[in-house]
């Protein structure tokens, strides 16, 4: 029996630093953005409507401080998670369009509260700096992944004396740009703990078809409830789609991407999918990234 689809908006652009000076990020515009498009109605999806987010807050924050609006990302997870649980509890396929990266943390706590569910987390970069591995910290965006394998700020490495929400050994990290790209090489650190990644070389020599079935194979193993699919559309090369917050040369181009999305999500044990990071205030006036995103999402969600 088919599942239904409902999408639901997380506009929540919490983890991420103000892109300019007394500005801020654009992605939370991305929910609006791709319903414009007619994805909803692409996709013959139930609205599941907005998890409001809070304010973003352009000052009293200095680097030591620790994570940019973790108060608010806390709270914000929780009551995503609130929202996604029943429809994951119903059988139902939630689509949820973000925000930011840090969403993930709603929707692994929804996961988390019900059983041990797996990861596939395609994105350009691996949003793995913890207090462990950089300096750098105070970005939840740039942290995710590291938050929900349980390092990090405890007020979000252990949402609900959860923590950690995802174990290393239940994550598929999918078409990072490749490990000179990365200035902080993290991909000993990876393998190391067990969380299996694929570069964006390893894409295109193992072809994606391969990477995706790989990845699969690791998600759908025993004693696993299911997974989810996070995408950040910065995986995909700016050439295609600049209108990220951190454009990097060297991505994805979209017959890769929909050859290595589409097992993914067409598996019976995918629980759901979230599109994040998309800024509509960085795209051209016609919106050709919301198109391009709305086309390849109804192509593999349909």
């Amino acid at each position: 029996m088919s599942r239904r689809t409902v999408v639901i908006e997380a506009p929540a652009n919490l983890g991420l630093r103000p892109p300019a000076p007394g500005t801020v990020p654009g992605c939370g515009k991305l929910p609006g953005a791709l319903r414009d498009q007619g994805l909803l109605r692409a996709l013959d999806a139930v609205d599941g409507g907005v998890v409001v987010a809070p304010r973003y807050d352009l000052g009293g924050w200095e680097p030591g401080d620790g994570v940019f609006h973790a108060k608010q990302l806390a709270g914000y997870a929780r009551r995503l998670a609130d929202r996604l649980e029943g429809h994951v509890r119903a059988g139902d396929f939630p689509v949820v369009l973000g925000g930011d990266c840090s969403i993930v943390l709603g929707t692994a706590l929804a996961l988390r509260r019900i059983g041990r569910y797996g990861l596939a987390y395609l994105d350009g970069h691996d949003d793995f700096r913890h207090p462990g591995n950089s300096t750098r910290i105070g970005a939840a965006g740039g942290e995710a992944l590291a938050l929900v394998t349980g390092r990090g700020q405890r007020d979000l490495a252990d949402l609900e004396g959860r923590g950690p929400l995802v174990r290393d050994a239940d994550v598929a990290l999918l078409g990072l740009r490749d490990p000179e790209n990365e200035p902080e090489n993290v991909f000993d650190e990876l393998a190391e703990h067990g969380i299996a990644h694929a570069a964006v070389a390893t894409v295109r020599e193992w072809g994606a078809q391969a990477v995706a079935r790989e990845a699969l194979d690791r998600l759908e193993a025993g004693g696993r409830d299911g997974f989810w699919v996070h995408l950040d559309a910065d995986v995909l090369d700016p050439t295609v789609l600049p209108a990220v917050d951190s454009a990097e040369p060297g991505g994805l181009f979209p017959g890769e991407l929909r050859a290595l999305l589409a097992p993914l999500v067409a598996s019976p044990r995918c629980a759901g999918f979230q599109l994040t990071v998309y800024d509509p205030d960085r795209d051209a006036a016609e919106m050709p990234g919301a198109r391009l995103l709305a086309e390849l999402l109804t192509e593999v969600l349909r």
